[in-house]
């Protein structure tokens, strides 16, 4: 029984994300799992071909979640992001673009075999690297700041242009191997990129408008936008094919740098999007090829090709648009060696073969093999070796888990102190210079500010923390926090102290309710906490051994006792909620609040009476 189309659109989506996940799960970049999957279902045991299904639907769903795609991913350009980094993301994305264009044209026609015409078409279209590929690669790799926001500018400045160089290598084309040369086509197409530009400010500008104003409510803007983006793109694409484009990415741009309250709410609903669209996408196309395109990418002359991209177009290319530019000399060497390509290459390639061989260019029947063999062999070859290469030149953020605390207090200084000591990177956040005063004697990261502003947003680097801990005296501020950077960090790695205060009527349970897990245990509030540092509890930390396991462990304790943490002999920091799933075994290090021993509490409680009748004698 052949499958129904709605079978076909429920196995798509159900690959898609069991590719996520799979690369999720085992560590694995998410573009190689989704391209493996896609052939399998594909081409190599006939499941899929969502081409011949889908019918004349392709390509305007294809079109369409590309749109949406580049959207996304221009509505995390923030002009701040570019305050030392203006210079060489310019550079790269125009002349850079530039001698990636003529060095891959050169390529394409000595040793792809390509005629000059086809050659410059293609050469156009393979300088961009898009978001589609970039953001997965940057999401599990961990770099540092400077290389990933270069990396994550480009993918999404040069996709659009990288289209329209393959449109204007072909209207110069068109015009000088016409019989009556006519200038008007290529006026038109000049016209038409400065409308696309015009058209996606505008509607960048009316939405961000029409949010700031109340003109649409908070459960429409969501969709608003997604409608808008597609009307920005078709309007554009309608009037010259692949101007749609530039056009979605001046509109995510415009939003991005209007300082809208509500972005951060947009930008997580179409990062949500942009995730199921990938792993849809990344099915259909390649789910869509013929067995016979996979076996012509082994052919000498396209190994020869990519390979020649890889290694001499993409670095000689970095490297010469960054001269005077500040990067160092590793940084160049990251960015000129990651640069795999995705769907807008696939798509918009499929587009030209078509149109050249009825142009009279036959070799242009080999524009789609040679595409998938570039975009297949950059994907494997950068999703693997991002992380290692990254590692390697010493700008990775990969290491032990961080911890970002909330809250200076004499409690997350002394918990800061103990992540420390276990040689976990920690941070304190904290709006007081004041409460910070502790914290900067302590001798610990702390960064000045509101967790929850603007500012801190650019100027703090959260990238080495994959946790945040919400101790602040103020409940809601808590949960506020949590709710704000769960999609950041994910629920299982947002917490807060417990807002139950026992014996009181607060409105703990409204708070409670509102994200972030609770930390320790639901009975220790912030109060509790800090009248057990006042009390003298110490911070402890016992590692389990087959002598001593986790069941003897908890007997010993005192009912008092606050268990904080545990590492595992990995480095894999846990911390204690009411909500972990993780039972310690041996091996495991765990850190507990304890009460202190009776006759160390005897000396520590005389020293500080001695110590304040000493400081009321000096006030005397």
């Amino acid at each position: 029984m052949v499958p129904s189309l709605l079978f076909e659109v429920m196995l798509i989506g159900l690959l898609g994300i069991g590719s996520q996940w799979l690369a999720w799960r085992y560590r694995m970049p998410a573009i190689v799992v989704m391209s493996i999957t896609g052939l399998l279902a594909g081409p190599i045991l006939g499941i899929l071909n969502p081409e011949e299904d889908f019918g004349s639907l392709y390509s305007p769903i294809i079109s369409v979640a590309v749109a949406i795609i580049l959207f996304e991913g221009s509505l995390n350009l923030s002009f701040k992001e570019l305050r030392d980094l203006g210079k060489p993301v310019f550079r790269i994305s125009t002349i850079g673009a530039f001698i990636a264009w003529i060095l891959g044209s050169l390529t394409a026609h000595y040793i792809a075999g390509l005629s000059w015409a086809v050659a410059f078409v293609i050469g156009g279209l393979f300088i961009v690297t898009g978001p589609t590929v970039i953001m997965p690669l940057l999401r599990q790799s961990k770099l540092n700041p400077r290389p990933a926001k270069i990396l994550k500018w480009e993918g999404i400045i040069v996709d659009p242009i990288g289209a329209l160089l393959a449109v204007f290598a072909f209207e110069i084309i068109s015009f000088m191997t016409a019989d009556n040369p006519d200038g008007t086509k290529l006026l038109l197409f000049f016209a038409a990129s400065l409308f696309a530009i015009i058209f996606g400010w505008a509607c960048g500008r009316g939405m961000g408008w029409m949010f700031e104003t109340g003109h649409i409510p908070e459960f429409l803007k969501s969709p608003a936008v997604v409608i808008v983006v597609i009307l920005c793109f078709t309007g554009a694409d309608e009037i010259m094919h692949e101007t749609g484009l530039l056009s979605v990415t001046a509109m995510g741009i415009t939003l991005a740098n209007m300082g809208i309250s509500s972005i951060s709410d947009m930008r997580h609903f179409k990062e949500n999007i942009s995730i199921l669209l990938i792993s849809t996408i990344f099915i259909m196309l390649t789910a869509s090829l013929q067995l016979e395109t996979l076996l012509q990418i082994f052919s000498p002359n396209i190994i020869g090709y990519v390979i020649l991209m890889m290694f001499i177009v993409r670095p000689l290319s970095i490297f010469l648009s960054t001269i005077g530019t500040g990067l160092s000399f590793n940084e160049k060497a990251l960015v000129g060696w990651i640069a795999p390509r995705g769907i807008v290459a696939l798509t918009v390639s499929g587009y030209f073969s078509g149109v050249l061989q009825e142009a009279g260019y036959d070799d242009a029947g080999i524009l789609t093999t040679l595409t998938f063999g570039l975009v297949f062999f950059t994907v494997l070859a950068h999703g693997f070796s991002i992380g290692w290469l990254a590692k390697k030149l010493h700008l990775s953020m990969e290491g032990k888990p961080g911890t970002l605390i909330v809250g200076a207090n004499r409690f997350t200084v002394e918990l800061g102190k103990s992540l420390q000591k276990a040689g976990l990177p920690v941070i304190i956040v904290d709006s007081s210079w004041e409460r910070l005063r502790k914290v900067r004697e302590s001798g610990l990261n702390f960064y000045h500010g509101n967790m929850l502003s603007e500012q801190t947003e650019y100027n703090l680097d959260t990238i080495p923390y994959e946790y945040l801990l919400a101790a602040t005296d103020d409940r809601a501020y808590n949960s506020l926090i949590c709710t704000t950077f769960m999609p950041e960090y994910g629920r299982t790695n947002v917490f807060k102290i417990s807002p139950f205060v026992e014996g009181k009527s607060t409105n703990s349970e409204i708070v409670s309710k509102v994200g972030g897990r609770i930390l320790f245990d639901k009975k220790f509030s912030m109060d509790d906490l800090t009248d057990k540092m006042a009390n003298h509890y110490i911070f402890r930390q016992t590692t389990l051994t087959a002598q001593y396991n986790y069941k003897q462990y908890v007997e010993d304790k005192d009912p008092s006792t606050v268990f904080l943490y545990l590492i595992k002999p990995s480095g894999q920091l846990k911390f204690y909620s009411e909500e972990m799933r993780t039972v310690p075994v041996v091996g495991d290090t765990i850190v507990s609040l304890t009460p202190p021993n009776k006759e160390k509490a005897k000396i520590q409680a005389k020293l500080e009476t001695n110590r304040n009748n000493n400081q009321n004698g000096n006030q005397n």
